[in-house]
Formats: structure tokens, C-alpha cells, sequence
């Protein structure tokens, strides 16, 4: 079954489920990713953060798959958001991933309590990468809704995406609701959490025995019924096969409902808080 694709405001489109590498392993994301691509995975998320964009890059290499069978995201390092370096520093990825083009850059944090607060001219750094032809879409990551007020106000340009937190215990609907105004699409980072709980909450447990699926079956199928983009991350090939299959089936409203019902709000966020976030590696 294909992955189903969302439709961006910039007229492209992007697969709905993909593979995040996040935390793997430099040494594991080139198995990691062709383990990836043998499944049925064509997407692929990584970051300069994560320091692996060579082993997603060696994995596209011996894929023998078509460029244009493959959708490939990374991000801007928080300490590249100075116009001259993101761009500098996005010249680097492509060489890492042995591309000519990613699909999708993204601004990794706003950071706003960083660079005296200024984060507009980051955006429009990528948006010159995206006329020269070095990205096909661009966004943002982990913006709240001032900080997206904020680029579109003085660009005029909306993100394809906005990448934020969002899972059953921290749904995190005021940055959705600011981001589908705007017009961008929702990505969610950490659909099953973080080790908070949710793969074991009994309403959960409850709808994935209804489906016979398994839990984190249930959490990525809620997020892509209600529409969002998930990369969820694993090193094990039958996790990353079992997170691919989800397209074969689908939640009721009911069920929607109810896994949405767990939410905590702040309480239940479980990554940093972007209004604070202002970490720089050295």
C-alpha cells in the first residue's frame, strides 16, 4: 500500500508517514535506513543536530532508488542561524547526503531568546536556498504562534511545514490550530511519546485490541487521521516494519475523540519549550 501524501502550500507534495532518525547512531543510520527502504519507507527525516546525514546520505547511495522516489528533510543547527552560515551550513548538508537538493529545510528552533531574538533573517536565508534550488520546500521547526505571526508578517511567505511536538499526552493544539491558519501543515515529532506512558494507557490498550493493532499502531494512525506528517524513529527493523503498517485501517471519530480526550496540556509536554529552548552546541 502507498503512502498517502499530503498536499503543501508551495503546490508540492510530501508522504504522510517517514522515517525520523533522530538519536540514531552514526554508525546505525546507513542499516537503519536501507532496513528503512526495504519496508516501503521513501521518506526520510534527519538535521544537522543529529550528526548522521552522511549515513542517510550512504544509504540513499546503495538504494538504487530514484531521486524523485525519495523525500529527504533536514534541518538548520541552532548554531547556523546567521543567514551566511544557514546557507553555508545547508551547502554542507547536500554534501553529506549526496544530493543536489533536499525536499524539505527546515529552521531546527526558533530560539528566540537567542541572536537578540531575531530569527526572520534565518527564514529568509532559506527562502534565497529554495530560489537557487539548493531546497524545494521550506519550513519551520518547533515555532509557537508568534514566532509564526512573526515570519509571515514580515515576508509574506508562510512555511510548508511547522515540525512540533504533538502526541496523545501533549496534543498541543494552540501551534496546530496557528499552523493550519496560516495555511502549513503539521508535522509531529514524538507521535508516541517519549516514554510518558501513552503506548500503556488504558485507552489505548483499549482501541488497539479493538483493531488488532498494537499501540503504537493506534498513535500513529490517530495522528494520520487527523492529518499531521509522522516520521516515527526505530533501530529495529520488525519496529520499523510495524510502524509502517498503519495504512490499513482507520479510527473512528469516536476513537479520535477519546485518544484526544488524554491530553494534559503543558503537563504533558515532554521535549523542551520553544519559548525558552536555547541551546547552541559548541
Amino acid at each position: 500500500m502507498s503512502t498517502p501524501r499530503i498536499e503543501l502550500n508551495d503546490q508540492t507534495s510530501i508522504p504522510q508517514l517517514g522515517l525520523g532518525v533522530w538519536q540514531v547512531p552514526a554508525d546505525e543510520t546507513e542499516r537503519v535506513v536501507t532496513d528503512a527502504f526495504e519496508i516501503g519507507y521513501r521518506h526520510v527525516d534527519t538535521a544537522q543536530m543529529y550528526g548522521n546525514e552522511e549515513g542517510v546520505g550512504a544509504a540513499i547511495a546503495a538504494s538504487g532508488l530514484a531521486r524523485d522516489e525519495l523525500y529527504v528533510t533536514t534541518k538548520v543547527n541552532n548554531n547556523r542561524h546567521r543567514p551566511a552560515d544557514a546557507k553555508d551550513s545547508a551547502r554542507v548538508s547536500l554534501e553529506k547526503l549526496g544530493l543536489d537538493r533536499v525536499d524539505l529545510l527546515l529552521i531546527h528552533w526558533p530560539l528566540p531568546t537567542q541572536y537578540d531574538g531575531e530569527f526572520v533573517s534565518t527564514w529568509e536565508a532559506l527562502l534565497e536556498l529554495r530560489e537557487e534550488g539548493l531546497a524545494t520546500s521550506v519550513g519551520v521547526s518547533n515555532f509557537q504562534p508568534a514566532h509564526l505571526d512573526r515570519v509571515v508578517e514580515a515576508t509574506g511567505v508562510v512555511p510548508a511545514v511547522n515540525q512540533v511536538e504533538v502526541h496523545p499526552y501533549f496534543a498541543n493544539e494552540a501551534v496546530r490550530a496557528a499552523t493550519t491558519r496560516h495555511g502549513a501543515v503539521v508535522e509531529a515529532w514524538s507521535p508516541l511519546g517519549q516514554g510518558g506512558g501513552e503506548l500503556e494507557d488504558p485507552a489505548v490498550l483499549a482501541v488497539a485490541e479493538r483493531h488488532g493493532k498494537t499501540p503504537a499502531q493506534v498513535l500513529l494512525r490517530w495522528a494520520l487521521d487527523r492529518g499531521d506528517v509522522v516520521f516515527p524513529k526505530s533501530m529495529s527493523k520488525a519496529r520499523l516494519a510495524e510502524n509502517f503498517d498503519v495504512l490499513d485501517f482507520a479510527l473512528g471519530a469516536d476513537e479520535v475523540a477519546a485518544i484526544a480526550a488524554l491530553d494534559k496540556g503543558e503537563a504533558g509536554r515532554q521535549g523542551p519549550n520553544p519559548d525558552t529552548f536555547d541551546w547552541i552546541p559548541a
